[in-house]
């Protein structure tokens, strides 16, 4: 009896250690469901990184392009009207915008004119480069264009476009805004009030456009030069600084807006557009000393330089030249300004005009202007690029008169 209990409690032994040793290996006992207790983590799927945007521009074929060394034509415009009847209603506004500003309907006959005429837009830094003399000198010099046969090269510049508060109550859009397809749009408000978002009514989305619909009118992808000041912000965005009542909650506006305006700066300058100082102040340099100029520059570099990037490219505001007329002048506000690392300086006048100084690493330059003046009264001038009568908006613009 004792010996078949001992016999009985050696199997029931055996029999648990065959057990553990199972388990041991991984096998889970008769009965147990431990799924039941084991949460299973959901595997996240991660998104694919987007594409990196790629700028896919016209390229002529090399055996096409031939050496250029005539003038290269440059004109300037300011923001272009969007809705006329806000710019020219008699206001105190009107005579100016009709003075210095074209409509929608004439920049685009413009720019028809100039395709028809073989004009082709190129980088305004690709005319003239920095070099070393043979005695250690810093100078500029032309560089050697190659253009398609037949074509002619041509800089647009593109002054204040900064969408000034003035520009919002008078027919202007308000600001350049990126779309859900990753395009630069103009976005403001229609004589109504209305939210208007568009690509027809700004001169920096319609010359997209062009460029688009025409893609042989330009060189390597090239589309215009933005010259901005700095006082009302730029592009439409109000990052500008206001020193005499600045307070926490302006700063955090501006804050937000510069994180607004740097992916339109960094598309733009992706697909074409390139930048150039007008001071922050738009101030006539011809009638400023250096030291005021000095103030007016720090600022434009601390709120526009270091937004757009570095520029060699600076247009006088009023065309207003610091040593006037004489391009062998040299005086003290164009030399800070030289030290500043700008290089080609821009005024305005009746051709497109360069002259390489020889005292000190710089060009000085003139463009024309397209705009009411010009329209009015300079047809001849112009007719290389288009024909006043053809372009001017008759039925908007006021009964000021013109010369033809």
């Amino acid at each position: 009896m004792y010996f078949k209990k001992a016999f009985t409690v050696i199997i029931l032994c055996i029999s648990l250690v065959l057990s553990l040793s199972s388990c041991s290996d991984g096998e889970e006992p008769a009965g147990e469901d431990t799924n039941e207790d084991i949460p299973v983590e959901p595997v996240e799927e991660q998104e694919p990184e987007p594409e990196p945007f790629v700028y896919e521009y016209y390229e002529f074929d090399p055996s096409t392009l031939v050496e250029y060394n005539g003038t290269v034509e440059h004109l300037f415009f300011h923001p272009v009207i969007a809705y006329p009847e806000l710019a020219f209603d008699g206001d105190s506004q009107e005579k100016g915008l009709d003075d210095w500003m074209v409509t929608v309907s004439e920049f685009n006959k413009i720019l028809d004119s100039l395709y028809e005429k073989g004009y082709i837009l190129v980088d305004m830094n690709d005319i003239w480069s920095e070099y070393t003399t043979e005695d250690g000198q810093q100078r500029m010099r032309r560089n050697t264009l190659m253009i398609p046969e037949g074509k002619i090269p041509l800089v647009i510049s593109i002054d204040d476009t900064n969408y000034y508060d003035y520009m919002l109550e008078n027919g202007f859009t308000h600001k350049l805004i990126i779309g859900d397809d990753g395009e630069i749009w103009s976005w403001g408000l229609d004589p109504e009030g209305n939210e208007v978002v568009s690509q027809d009514l700004d001169i920096i989305t319609i010359l997209d456009k062009f460029v688009e619909e025409h893609p042989d009118f330009s060189l390597n992808g090239a589309k215009a030069c933005l010259s901005l000041t700095g006082y009302q912000g730029i592009l439409g965005y109000r990052t500008n600084t206001d020193t005499k009542s600045w307070t926490a909650q302006d700063e955090e506006y501006r804050q937000s807006e510069i994180a607004a305006v740097k992916p339109i700066v960094e598309r733009l300058s992706a697909t074409g557009w390139y930048f150039g100082c007008h001071t922050w102040g738009h101030i006539n340099l011809s009638s400023h000393d250096v030291e005021s100029v000095k103030r007016d520059m720090t600022r434009w570099m601390d709120e526009v330089g270091s937004l757009v990037g570095e520029t060699t490219l600076l247009f006088y505001p009023h065309g207003a030249r610091p040593d006037g007329g004489d391009w062998t002048n040299t005086g003290e506000v164009f030399k800070y300004l030289q030290s500043l690392g700008f290089r080609v300086f821009a005024s305005v006048g009746i051709e497109s005009f360069s002259y390489i100084k020889n005292d000190i690493c710089a060009v000085i330059c003139d463009r024309l202007h397209p705009d009411g003046t010009t329209l009015r009264h300079s047809r001849d001038t112009y007719l290389k690029f288009y024909d006043a009568k053809d372009v001017f908006d008759y039925d908007v613009r006021p009964d000021y008169g013109y010369d033809w």
